[in-house]
């Protein structure tokens, strides 16, 4: 690859992940997509960061937990780390009258990418992982055309903690860990109800 194909336009980098030019920028914006200015102030994205999230795409395109054939599935993406816990949560949202369609990943990067591809309805999200953390994947989501219609964060942080690491949006709904799995059943069917 010549010095030339090494990096790519912003126009050209959405392009190829298929998605707006307004969620490019902010995925270069969070550190998702890794990138320079030139001196005209353009931005310069590394080709490799593209393909790694194209690669992480086609993988994650076979990460099907539980899968619904009804139209009227609720669609989750549950990004956690903890594999026992994601488990846990994976069983819980099995047992809802609505049929649920959950898929998973253990870190934000991957989790965008699974949200980028799957458009999920909830986004149930730790704050603490490896890697990309739960406040930089939400930050990457919010205002982009990924953006679920809720985001629902599990966080042994304190509010006091969640707000030195920069806080999040209101509309955010917080579960302080360790929670009990009926907690967050109630909070799902609310949003189904509504």
């Amino acid at each position: 690859m010549s010095s030339e194909d090494a990096y790519v336009s912003t126009r050209e980098a959405a392009d190829l992940l298929g998605i707006s030019l307004r969620t490019a920028q902010l995925w270069v914006e969070s550190g998702v997509l890794l990138a320079w200015k030139t001196s005209g102030g353009h931005r310069r994205i590394l080709r490799q960061s593209v393909d790694a999230l194209l690669a992480e795409r086609a993988r994650q395109s076979g990460a099907v937990t539980k899968k619904s054939t009804a139209t009227d599935a609720l669609k989750v993406v549950v990004v956690e780390d903890d594999q026992d816990l994601l488990r846990l949560i994976e069983l819980s949202l099995s047992d809802l009258p609505r049929p649920t369609e959950v898929r998973s990943a253990k870190d934000g990067f991957a989790g965008l990418v699974l949200i980028g591809q799957f458009l999920p309805d909830l986004v149930i999200a730790d704050l603490n992982m490896p890697g990309m953390d739960g406040f930089r994947m939400i930050q990457s989501l919010i205002g982009s055309e990924f953006a679920p219609t809720k985001i629902i964060v599990s966080t042994a942080l304190s509010p006091a903690g969640i707000e030195l690491k920069g806080g999040l949006p209101d509309s955010i709904e917080i579960l302080q860990k360790p929670y009990s799995l009926e907690l967050l059943e109630e909070k799902v069917l609310g949003m189904i109800k509504r």
